[in-house]
This record gives C-alpha cells, sequence and structure tokens, in this order.
C-alpha cells in the first residue's frame, strides 16, 4: 500500500530486540527505508550492533544525549552520507529511579530536569538538527503513554514528563507543517520492555490492560511499528501533531 524505498531514517531507542524502537526498525526497513541506527554506550554495543546489522543500517554509531557533541557528530555523519533525513525516531526516556518510584510532590529538581531534558528537549534538540535535512519534508516520531493525560498508578513523574513530550509535538508540529515536516507521538498501552521495568508494579498495569483492552491483547512492538511505519510514509503527509494510541483500545476505556 506504501512504500519508504529511497527513504532515510535515524532510529535513536534501541535497546535490545523487546524494544520499541526495535519494532520500527524493523517496519521501516520492511518497507524499503535505509536506516541510521544508534546505541547508548559501550555496554549497550553489543546488544544492538547485531540488530542494526539484521536490517542493514548504514550508518552505526552510539549516541547519549547527556553526552556534548554526540548528538551533533550523528548529525554531521547523516548530512556527510546521506546528505537528507527523511524519517526521525526518538524511542528514548530516563528517570533517576528514586525519583521514578517516589511521589510527584517528592521528586528532586534535578531529577525532574534530567528526566525532561533525556525525555523531551532531546527530541527538540534533535528535531532542530533535522529541520535542515528535510528542505522536501519529513516526519519526526517520539513515543509517549497514556499516563500523560491520566493519572496511572506507579508512573509517577513520568505522566507530567510525557504530557510536556505531547505538549512539544503539537508545538512542533504547528511550527513546521508549512515546511511539510510532520510531528507525531506513537502511544502504545503497556509494553515490556527494558524501560518499563522501572516502573513499580508494572506486571499489574499489563493484566490490566489486557483484561480491559477491547481486543483483549497488548499492543506488541510490531504494532508499534507498523504505524511508524505509515506515519513516516508519503500517504501520511496531511497527518501531523498526533498521539496516536497503539493499545487494542484500551485508553477508551474507563
Amino acid at each position: 500500500m506504501f512504500s519508504l524505498a529511497g527513504k532515510t531514517a535515524l532510529i535513536v531507542g534501541i535497546a535490545n530486540e523487546h524494544s520499541i524502537a526495535w519494532g520500527c526498525a524493523q517496519a521501516l526497513k520492511a518497507q524499503g527505508a535505509d536506516l541510521a541506527v544508534t546505541w547508548l554506550n559501550d555496554k549497550a554495543e553489543p546488544h544492538v550492533r547485531p540488530l542494526a546489522e539484521q536490517v542493514g543500517a548504514s550508518i552505526m554509531m552510539p549516541l547519549d544525549v547527556s553526552v556534548p557533541g554526540q548528538l551533533e557528530a550523528v548529525f554531521d555523519q547523516i548530512t556527510s552520507q546521506w546528505g537528507r533525513l527523511d524519517a526521525l525516531i526518538h524511542s528514548i526516556a530516563f528517570a533517576p529511579r528514586a525519583d521514578l518510584q517516589g511521589r510527584v510532590v517528592d521528586c528532586s529538581a534535578e531529577g525532574f530536569a534530567l528526566a525532561m531534558d533525556v525525555s523531551v528537549h532531546s527530541f527538540v534538540r534533535m528535531i532542530r538538527l533535522a529541520e535542515p535535512l528535510m528542505p522536501q519534508g519529513g516526519c519526526c516520531q517520539s513515543v509517549s503513554f497514556f499516563g500523560s493525560s491520566r493519572v496511572v498508578r506507579h508512573y509517577n513523574m513520568m505522566g507530567p514528563v510525557k504530557a510536556a513530550l505531547e505538549s512539544v509535538v503539537r508545538y512542533t508540529a504547528a511550527e513546521l507543517g508549512p515546511q511539510g515536516i510532520r510531528v507525531h507521538a506513537l502511544s502504545p498501552g503497556p509494553l515490556k520492555t527494558r524501560a518499563a521495568s522501572g516502573i513499580d508494579h508494572f506486571d499489574e498495569l499489563l493484566s490490566a490492560a489486557s483484561e480491559r483492552a477491547p481486543t483483549h491483547q497488548l499492543a506488541t512492538i510490531e504494532d508499534v511499528g507498523a504505524m511508524c511505519a505509515f506515519l513516516a510514509s508519503d500517504e501520511a503527509r496531511n497527518l501531523t501533531g498526533g498521539v496516536h494510541d497503539i493499545d487494542g483500545g484500551f485508553s477508551i476505556t474507563a
């Protein structure tokens, strides 16, 4: 129905084969896109490089957005090797465990600032660097969760952080729409990922989601990847600013 042949995409956030970003990478590659894949650090490389090689990534580099210069180095390589970028997939988030597992009221200023920097402002920085590489338009996507708009037990500080991310999606979509650059948030239901392991009682949320969702099925990384690939396609050129629920209808239930 659609093809990404000839398009280029940067995937940030693969940690292992269970990562949402890995589902996106597989779907983008299946539709013909050429990929750039990053990993967090030396410890993560042995887990991510084989996956990057599996999808034939043309660019493979480390990227810790907290380390000055690393993000710019990735975009310099993209500029040098491709000269353009069609899709950006941002699937990273972080909060110090002590702040994440405590009340929002009690979170530290330092912890909150770090969570906002890694989970939200890094997306802003990536969009800014991607903009000049998208003269004919493009698509920037991040990953959210419905705890952004309603209280989810034990999600704690990440709720406000994801709410900020979704607001960034709307504002950047409005700002860049005239240039044909589209911005979206993918919002899957609860998934068993490495990032989710830091949330207290996450297994309870998985069970509740499966029970309450009209389909009685949890979302998969393949489900998320399918939506990601479609949004990156030319067929979705008039869609922007959306927060796309991929959760078997869980988010519509009381």
